[in-house]
């Protein structure tokens, strides 16, 4: 076989499996959007009609579904008599993967992120022609709740033991009377994950759209630390001077229209000898052809979710999900900030701390 022949087929053969992986994602969406899986985790093992009746969707349907999910393995099929006859199963492997919200395997949450872009395409396309965005507002609910539920495990069972092991940032949170800002809110998991971790703070979330807000208002009743937390509708470019003792901004700064504007407002929202905590993608230094699958996931979110987010609102320096820390390091001396490290807080999902101080 010639050279450029078997460049093409192993092209083909890439493609192909993408699209396979494609498939699985989508029928993970449906799975999860009508609780099917959720049904078979909580309910157990059950036929097409059965799964059908508990959920109040259609039998043909749920049958071609648990027919794929079997096929594809994330399934068992306990007796595989006739088609109204077998019975599908959850493992416990999957039923964590796609059902378990408290665990750091949760991942459902990005067939709900990747599903949003679907109704929003032809948006897409158009932005992509005229440089114009599709906002969190387009992609609506299904996006900002996975958004909030993908990074919520790690939250609440990793942010505080991680932020514990930098001493500098430990003894501003532990400090009676702290006042923490959670920049970029969302949904409110990491103001929570705050709360409980030092009570003697009180943590104020803001974020510029109002559904997260409402959501996180929400999160933070259920969780039982609404007395500790505040969540407002404000644009974080225009934060009122003085106050806070630490700031963070979780996963947030590379979806900012105009970072330097936001970073600025919270270096004058801190007291004097404040830091501000930024969380954000574990990105390559650098730009390289031929990624890892961390930088390939990236520029994913950042092609169909990040990017266009950040355009919608101009103008913008559109930065997208793939910021190196050189950039975020101009965006802070730009702002004001005389000091930017990386923080030593290692293995914690597809992110990177700095410190700004």
């Amino acid at each position: 076989m010639d050279t450029d022949r078997a460049s093409a087929t192993a092209v083909a053969d890439r493609v192909f499996h993408a699209v396979l992986g494609a498939v699985d994602m989508l029928a993970i969406f449906v799975g999860d959007r009508l609780g099917w899986y959720r049904s078979l985790a909580d309910d157990g093992p059950a036929t097409a009609t059965q799964l059908a009746e508990r959920t109040a969707t259609h039998p043909r349907y749920a049958r071609e579904w648990l027919e794929q999910q079997a096929v594809t393995g994330l399934l068992t099929v306990h007796r595989d008599g006739s088609a109204d006859e077998r019975v599908f199963a959850i493992p416990a492997g999957t039923a964590e993967v796609l059902t378990d919200e408290n665990s750091l395997d949760y991942l459902a949450p990005f067939s709900r992120l990747f599903g949003a872009t679907g109704p929003v395409l032809p948006k897409l396309l158009e932005a992509y022609r005229t440089g114009g965005g599709v906002s969190w507002d387009d992609l609506g609910d299904d996006a900002r709740e996975a958004q909030a539920d993908g990074n919520r495990p790690w939250y609440e069972h990793r942010l505080a033991d991680a932020l514990n092991g930098v001493p500098e940032v430990a003894s501003v949170l532990r400090a009676e009377g702290a006042r923490i800002l959670d920049v970029g809110c969302g949904g409110g998991w990491s103001a929570i994950a705050l709360a409980r971790a030092y009570p003697a703070a009180r943590v104020q979330g803001v974020d510029i759209d109002a559904p997260s807000v409402r959501m996180a208002l929400a999160n933070a009743a259920a969780a039982g630390v609404a007395d500790r937390t505040d969540f407002v509708v404000a644009d974080a470019g225009q934060l009122a001077a003085g106050g806070f003792d630490i700031a963070f901004a979780f996963e947030c700064v590379h979806d900012m229209p105009r970072p330097v504007e936001v970073l600025a407002s919270v270096r004058r929202a801190l007291r004097p000898g404040g830091m501000m905590v930024v969380m954000d993608e574990a990105v390559a230094p650098e730009f390289a052809p031929g990624g890892d699958e961390l930088e390939r996931l990236m520029y994913g979110f950042s092609l169909f979710v990040c990017l266009p987010d950040g355009m919608s609102s101009p103008p913008s320096v559109g930065t997208g999900t793939v910021m190196r820390p050189a950039t975020l390091r101009g965006y802070a001396l730009e702002a004001g900030f005389p000091e930017f490290d990386v923080l030593p807080i290692e293995d914690f999902g597809f992110w990177r701390f700095y410190r700004l101080g």
